[in-house]
């Protein structure tokens, strides 16, 4: 399968942009977000509690997301680093527990799409069609 021209909840055009104008270097990025994100999840929710491990998690994150055009995934995961990054200057701020489940289910959403993707992009039938 070649990249795809649409992915649910990625702004394709731009991210294929920002790669140079290369779907293909676009689409390899989206695997390797797939790959490398695959126990974010989990490894997240272990750093609740630390805000210093949690904001390196999340700006992670941000920054992939944001590369592979995931733009809301991205922005949703800037508003809860930034507040993190408050919380680290020493300034009391609460982090609403909405927004930590929001950023989870967009996390969710943009990965699968991405990963049923790319797993549809390795099934041979996939390729046969």
């Amino acid at each position: 399968m070649s990249a795809p021209t649409s992915l649910h909840g990625f702004d394709v055009a731009p991210a294929v942009d920002r790669m140079l104008g290369q779907p293909e270097l676009w689409w390899q990025a989206v695997g390797l977000f797939v790959e490398h994100f695959a126990e974010w999840e989990p490894a997240w929710l272990a750093t609740r509690g630390d805000d210093a491990a949690e904001s390196r998690q999340v700006h992670a994150l941000r920054s992939a997301a944001a590369n592979v055009g995931a733009s809301h995934l991205s922005c949703v995961a800037t508003v809860l680093e930034e507040l993190l990054s408050i919380r680290l200057a020493g300034r009391p701020v609460s982090v609403p527990a909405s927004l930590r489940w929001y950023l989870q289910d967009c996390f969710r959403e943009v990965w699968q799409s991405a990963a049923e993707a790319r797993l549809g992009d390795c099934l041979p039938a996939a390729r046969a069609a």
